[in-house]
């Protein structure tokens, strides 16, 4: 039996207007279900590798049709804990030209934010697993949930477990203060961390201006003992235009992805698509060159997908690898 990548966050509903609207036009909204750590795993499976997700969902339907997205793309959702009052909604609006894409949060007090420690037992849940990803979204939720997390990665690396972790900071949800004491916690058990530049600031406290990226990476996984890092890197013209690119710091060595260029259909699940790509070269055991290649072409790739998971298959993120970039009609 094929060993899992394990992912652990909140599963949410997405709710949002049709088209271009903004939230203050809309009458109606798409619904999708989603998550960060969710993303992952619906990518990875997508592209063949075993995944699971860990959560907790009301135990209602709003919770179950959560969980059915996740069935759908194959993903693993026995250790989904049930319980709590709600699950947590966010409402997004695409950016378009020079204005931004906007995100509303309405996630408070949701089932997993709530979560208890005796709703996960970690043993049985990384019985089967060879990699363990969460982000910097979870711990964010709520101090009970930090709590739980630190659990969770102290009992991956007693297993043996891989643990990596997309730093993921969001504004909304906590100060940088809080989020650079609580995630300090967190780093001596990680060995994959992906983040984007910003957050090397908002995450670690180290200024980027004239600073060389290659050093602060080496340097981060010197102190904290990261087996590899990978930081991405966007140059946004608008909304709909992008140039997109990461480097990867792995044994002393510093590789550099392709850099594309780039149209933005739904942007809303990038990184995870950044950190799912990673985590195939990696499950794979492909060499770093290739690992980071397939890391900024499934991400690229997701630029061009609605809603915020990656559906994209290997072969279509490989042959992306390979240079067949003119998105051409396959025949």
């Amino acid at each position: 039996m094929n060993k899992k990548v394990v992912t652990f966050g909140e599963l949410l509903l997405r709710l949002s207007p049709f088209g271009y609207k903004r939230i203050v036009q809309a009458e109606s909204f798409e619904a999708i279900y989603a998550g960060a750590e969710a993303n992952v795993a619906v990518s990875l499976a997508v592209m063949g590798v075993p995944s699971a997700v860990v959560s907790k969902v009301p135990a209602h339907e709003i919770g179950q049709c959560a969980v059915n997205t996740l069935r759908k793309w194959g993903v693993d959702t026995s250790n989904i804990a049930r319980g709590g009052d709600r699950l947590g909604i966010y409402f997004i609006e695409k950016g378009a030209s020079q204005r931004a894409s906007k995100v509303v949060y309405d996630r408070a007090n949701s089932s997993i934010a709530t979560a208890l420690a005796s709703d996960f037992n970690w043993k049985e849940i990384f019985a089967d697993a060879s990699i363990f990803h969460f982000s910097g979204i979870t711990p964010a939720l709520s101090d009970s949930l930090a709590a739980i997390t630190l659990e969770a990665v102290k009992a991956a690396k007693e297993l043996g477990v891989t643990v990596s972790c997309d730093v993921n900071y969001r504004s909304k949800l906590w100060s940088r203060e809080k989020a650079q004491k609580v995630m300090a916690q967190y780093m001596p058990y990680i060995d994959i961390c992906i983040a984007n530049d910003e957050e090397v600031t908002d995450v670690f406290g180290i200024p980027l201006e004239g600073a060389d990226i290659n050093k602060i990476a080496a340097d981060l996984a010197e102190k904290y003992g990261f087996k590899a890092i990978a930081i991405d890197h966007l140059d946004s013209v608008s909304s709909n235009e992008n140039y997109w690119q990461a480097m990867y710091y792995t044994n002393g060595q510093v590789y550099n992805s392709s850099r594309y260029h780039t149209v933005v259909i739904d942007r809303v699940g990038l990184g995870d698509a950044f950190g799912a790509g990673l985590l195939y070269g990696i499950y794979n055991e492909f060499d770093p060159q290739k690992t980071i290649e397939c890391a900024i072409a499934a991400s690229t790739l997701k630029y061009s997908i609605e809603g915020d998971s990656n559906i994209v298959t290997a072969d279509e993120v490989l042959a992306l690898v390979a240079g067949a970039a003119s998105g051409g009609v396959q025949r």
